[in-house]
């Protein structure tokens, strides 16, 4: 009895299948095409007829094909975009790359989400890495970086900037009308009778007018309103977070004359500041009205019922997207794509307290 031989073949019918990795040449002749039309169809480029794109696709399925992302990048693409986010302590840039990601989702690219915090040397870390894995195209969520460094890169892969004001030259921006915005909620609380109306803002950063981050502008929309109205402007800075929002409130709510209405910089800024008027016992909009910026999900929620404004984060990315696949595809001169704010009033703003005689 050959018990080592039976072994052996035991150990050979036990042992997984090896099979080797479609290519392009197996796509083709499982669809009945050429290869170069089934890189065509991988490219989406244009010139294909939709029968031959559902073969194509229909036997990548089935073979179950990827593209190696080596030999693409040495023929020019890897169908992949990079996004990079300051963090994801906001839900507002997770929503823009949730809108890149939906977009992207129908066509042959694939997006790769890099961190790259507030700090213009973390975030250049984060694009040049994603720039040597050969990505397609960029885009940068609230980018903490000059915008003349922006400018060369853009000349090399292209880019999409997203919440910079601004009109660069080399590459396509995404913004709101945050100076509209901002203005929208002081004459929302100025016709409630506000006269106390204080804001919540962030550093400038290393940018200069006409080239200034979505929070600049905001703060610089909420300066022009209320001097319109004859007020004083009321300035926190701070930072757009939840941390940064219950110290800003704190600090306002020490004074011998607070505020009777902060319009914080972003919602979850605004989340911070209820945090702090509740500690403070103060009732909301009883004593102070709270109103934010961006109308991210937790602002809907009935318990918080936030007063904001809407800019849609999901259509940022979308837009986004499209652009940069725009770029991709060959388009050079500039977009700068601007998104109207809508008022979404709710129940965290109302008229303030009456003055004791």
């Amino acid at each position: 009895m050959n018990t080592a031989g039976d072994e052996r073949t035991i150990a050979r019918a036990q042992s997984p299948v090896r099979t080797r990795r479609a290519t392009m040449q197996d796509v083709a002749r499982e669809a009945g095409v050429s290869v170069s039309a089934v890189s065509k169809v991988v490219r989406d480029a244009y010139g294909v007829s939709p029968d031959m794109r559902d073969r194509v696709n229909a036997a990548i399925e089935r073979l179950g094909y990827r593209p190696h992302a080596g030999a693409r990048a040495m023929r020019g693409s890897t169908f992949t975009v990079g996004v990079v986010l300051p963090d994801l302590s906001s839900p507002f840039p997770t929503e823009v790359a949730h809108g890149v990601s939906q977009e992207l989702g129908d066509t042959a690219f694939q997006e790769i989400i890099a961190l790259g915090g507030v700090e213009p040397k973390a975030q250049r870390r984060a694009i040049e890495a994603l720039v040597d894995r050969h990505v397609d195209g960029l885009v940068l969520v609230a980018p903490w970086i000059e915008v003349a460094w922006v400018e060369e890169l853009a000349v090399r892969v292209p880019v999409v900037a997203v919440a910079l004001h601004g009109a660069p030259e080399n590459f396509d921006t995404v913004t709101s009308d945050d100076r509209l915005g901002a203005a929208l909620l002081v004459d929302h609380l100025a016709a409630l009778g506000h006269r106390r109306i204080a804001h919540t803002a962030m550093p400038d950063g290393p940018f200069r007018e006409p080239f200034v981050l979505s929070h600049t502008a905001r703060r610089h929309g909420y300066e022009a309103a209320v001097r319109r109205r004859g007020l004083e402007p009321d300035v926190v800075v701070t930072s757009y977070s939840e941390e940064g929002g219950y110290a800003a409130a704190r600090e306002l709510f020490s004074r011998a004359e607070p505020p009777t209405a902060i319009l914080a910089g972003a919602d979850v800024a605004a989340l911070g500041v209820l945090r702090a008027a509740e500690e403070w016992g103060l009732s909301v909009p009883g004593d102070v009205s709270i109103v934010g910026y961006d109308n991210i999900m937790p602002s809907r929620i009935g318990r918080i019922s936030l007063t904001t404004v809407d800019q849609s984060g999901p259509l940022t990315g979308s837009v986004s997207a499209r652009l940069l696949l725009e770029r991709i595809q060959g388009r050079e001169r500039p977009v700068h794509y601007v998104i109207a704010p809508r008022l979404v009033p709710r129940s965290t703003a109302a008229a303030p307290p009456s003055v004791e005689p």
